[in-house]
């Protein structure tokens, strides 16, 4: 979605915004039914064919915000309906996690090809010649293709020498690496859930902003409400998030004025990873199991579970950073309830397992925390503070871009062992992460330190970010270099039983 989405953006935001003042300001939970119309007032539509229908789509993502399911069109309910399962100060999930606004779906026709005014009707037309199933002609105007007869196979794309012939895709499907979008009865998107691993790549893609998931700010808030050991925890991508001007010390201070007590970089959580995962890997890898993934990618490991369950034993044993940091905590304060922000929706199922949920009490994103700033009228750039950042490494704070999980585990490594000679390999995008995990299975990344992000570019592109890649990459950096220390093997933060080679 990003900055190129900006009208999807904007709702978002504001439902986000609505929910977090409606939990600030203790409002009676009925107001939900007109908030739709205070998001969207007047009678004219601006971004469809009628207010109508912009306004039941909000009602959605209202509902979705909440925690709630989105309503289905055969079925009549309040927008309140079943508010009070959710009208708690604890994370109430109710399944599935990513959902489908059919009120919202346009039905985009699926994967096929098509002929543009581009095509020439050339004497040698290889368009037809290439075509294994004869379903392209050539008829008056242009090259022809039988849709019923075609195979989505390319070859007449390929061939074309004036690239007439253009590839059509679903922008949910075409984004979903594990092949989970399917079609109801009217051509809707529908997701399969047996593949899902919950990436939030076709949240992202879809231009009509029909997929979304659950929100946890609500509870949240009334936990903050009612809580003062309330702690968060803020992953390495959140660099750039929030415009130019906001520094990283004005975000901590920022989420501090939402009711946090304290809130702790997870590039710690990172550097505690990467040391875990270093000692893993000299131990086991060859003599245990035949190479190791790395763990810190909750849709990778799900992706892995679901598609290759026979090569899942091969996953890094060792936590992620969102629970090392959580665990870290819990050490200085049993009472502490933890939440998470982040680029990830994915971390939203992780912090439901039986041995995250106790560490990890609520899950938000970037784009979920802006909504709370600007309930709260927040304005991070007119923040003044003056205290530095040390939580972590320069290598912990690299986590956040692609190829940065597999350099810190590398580097440590061969610091633990100078001796071992490591490959490593990564991917990001399922798309890659599934071919990689193909290429693993036949035995082809045999002592190899595999990284999975589901994610281009790594969690800078995750899908709950709100700035574009360039500029949180660029942000990234920078911070990264300014770290006090360049290795976990040097944050004297970390317990020194585990930082011994």
């Amino acid at each position: 979605m990003k900055e190129s989405y900006v009208d999807l953006i904007n709702i978002r935001r504001q439902v986000f915004a609505k929910i977090a003042k409606m939990a600030y300001d203790g409002d009676d939970l009925s107001k939900l039914e007109k908030a739709s119309f205070e998001i969207l007032p007047g009678e004219v539509a601006t971004y469809r064919d009628s207010i109508f229908r912009e306004r039941a789509i909000v009602d959605e993502r209202l509902r979705l915000t909440m925690g709630l399911n989105a309503r289905k069109p055969t079925e009549y309910y309040h927008v309140a309906d079943g508010i009070t399962e959710v009208d708690v100060d604890k994370t109430q999930f109710i399944e599935p996690l990513v959902n489908v606004i059919t009120f919202a779906c346009e039905a985009c026709p699926t994967k096929a090809f098509f002929v543009t005014d581009n095509c020439r009707k050339c004497l040698a037309h290889p368009c037809t010649n290439v075509c294994p199933t004869n379903a392209v002609s050539i008829g008056k105007n242009r090259a022809i293709i039988d849709q019923d007869k075609c195979i989505k196979c390319g070859r007449c794309k390929e061939t074309c020498p004036y690239s007439a012939i253009v590839k059509y895709e679903r922008p949910c499907a075409a984004a979903c690496g594990v092949d989970a979008i399917d079609s109801d009865y009217l051509g809707r998107a529908q997701i399969n859930m047996d593949r899902c691993v919950s990436c939030g790549n076709c949240v992202v893609q879809c231009p009509y902003g029909a997929i979304s998931d659950k929100s946890q700010i609500y509870q949240l808030i009334k936990s903050l409400k009612n809580n003062t050991h309330m702690y968060a925890i803020i992953a390495p991508s959140f660099l750039g998030q929030f415009g130019p001007l906001a520094s990283p010390v004005q975000i901590f201070e920022g989420i501090k004025q939402l009711g946090f007590k304290d809130v702790v970089e997870v590039s710690l959580g990172a550097d505690i990873t990467t040391l875990k995962e270093a000692n893993e890997f000299l131990e086991r890898v060859p003599n245990e199991i035949p190479y190791m993934g790395t763990s810190c990618c909750n849709s990778w490991a799900i992706m892995v579970q679901k598609l290759f369950p026979d090569q899942y034993e091969y996953i890094s044993d060792s936590a992620s950073p969102m629970v090392e940091t959580a665990k870290y905590i819990k050490k200085k304060d049993p009472n502490a309830k933890i939440t998470f922000i982040g680029p990830c929706i994915s971390k939203k199922l992780e912090a439901l397992r039986d041995d995250v949920k106790d560490y990890v009490h609520f899950v938000i994103t970037f784009e979920e925390l802006m909504g709370m700033f600007v309930a709260k009228g927040i304005e991070l750039s007119e923040i003044e503070v003056s205290n530095e950042i040390k939580d972590a490494s320069s290598l912990g704070r690299g986590y956040a871009i692609a190829g940065g999980v597999a350099e810190a585990v590398k580097s440590t490594a061969m610091s633990i062992d100078p001796s071992r000679e490591i490959n490593v390999e990564g991917a990001s995008t399922l798309h890659e992460c599934v071919k990689l995990m193909r290429l693993a299975k036949a035995g082809k990344k045999n002592g190899y330190l595999l990284e999975g992000m589901a994610c281009s570019g790594g969690c800078i592109a995750g899908p709950g970010t709100i700035a574009s890649l360039n500029r949180v990459r660029k942000a990234v950096t920078e911070f990264k270099n300014k770290a006090a220390c360049k290795s976990p093997l040097d944050n004297d933060i970390i317990d020194e039983n585990l930082r011994k080679k």
